[in-house]
């Protein structure tokens, strides 16, 4: 194993966040175990986004570095958690993933070869079922089509710095506009978009759980619909959606 080459800084975003946290963290202890650097190297910042549970507690108590981001926004939340991290690259997770043991050998491996503005690890669903695997074979070409992915996102912190971080006026797909922003940033330098496909995350299934298997393939057609009506219906329909799910922890 070659010996790694940056200091990471993994960045979670977090609301309420205590029952699913652990199991992320758990992972990600298995890939610093796993990796060519120190494991001094690997720094976790959890931004505690107005959690009403334990989440803060926990991840202090697991080492992590804990900051407290007050506006209710995913986006600010990914922001505030930047400006604490200090690792060369950023990487950032939801609460709710499971991290692959060689993603920070893969990572460090992307970035020294010097041809990655952004990446992100992609991933699988933590279970499948009909409605999901149509799900997913819908939304895959579109990502594909995009240049994105999913899963963790790492990029430079300078490069992260350099476009602004993500844009706090977006209360969805703040992800896609970041990665789109940072391919642009390494257009003229000759790097791109890079998948590190050797360690997918396993994304979480819970929206699923919760609505439905069936229900985002409703939702993508409902969201013109929304839209037409106005901005203040599409929000209000995005809040509910992705910031009112565990307001009681």
């Amino acid at each position: 194993m070659k010996t790694a080459t940056h200091s990471l800084s993994v960045i979670i975003p977090a609301y309420n966040e205590a029952t699913l946290l652990p199991r992320l963290l758990d992972s990600l202890e298995a890939a610093r175990s796993r990796w060519g650097g120190a494991p001094n190297a690997v720094e976790i910042v959890v931004a505690n986004n107005q959690s009403t549970d334990a989440t803060a507690t926990l991840a202090r108590n697991r080492g992590c570095v804990v900051v407290a981001v007050e506006k209710r926004c995913i986006a600010a939340a990914r922001n505030g958690g930047a400006r604490a991290a200090t690792g060369e690259v950023l990487c950032f997770v939801d609460a709710d993933t499971v991290v692959h043991a060689e993603t920070f050998n893969e990572i460090d491996r992307i970035m020294r070869e010097g041809l990655c503005v952004a990446g992100a690890t992609g991933g699988r669903m933590e279970r499948m079922s009909p409605g999901l695997a149509v799900t997913w074979a819908v939304l895959t070409p579109m990502v594909r089509l995009m240049g994105v992915d999913t899963g963790v996102v790492f990029c430079h912190a300078a490069d992260y710095a350099a476009v602004g971080g993500y844009r706090e006026s977006l209360l969805a797909a703040e992800d896609v506009d970041f990665l789109i922003r940072l391919k642009r940033l390494g257009r003229a330098r000759g790097q791109g978009f890079v998948r590190a496909s050797a360690a997918p995350a396993i994304i979480s299934a819970r929206k699923f759980d919760r609505y439905g298997d069936w229900h985002m393939l409703r939702e993508m057609f409902a969201i013109p619909w929304r839209l037409r009506r106005g901005r203040k219906t599409a929000e209000t329909a995005i809040r509910r959606y992705w910031y009112e799910d565990r307001r009681n922890g």
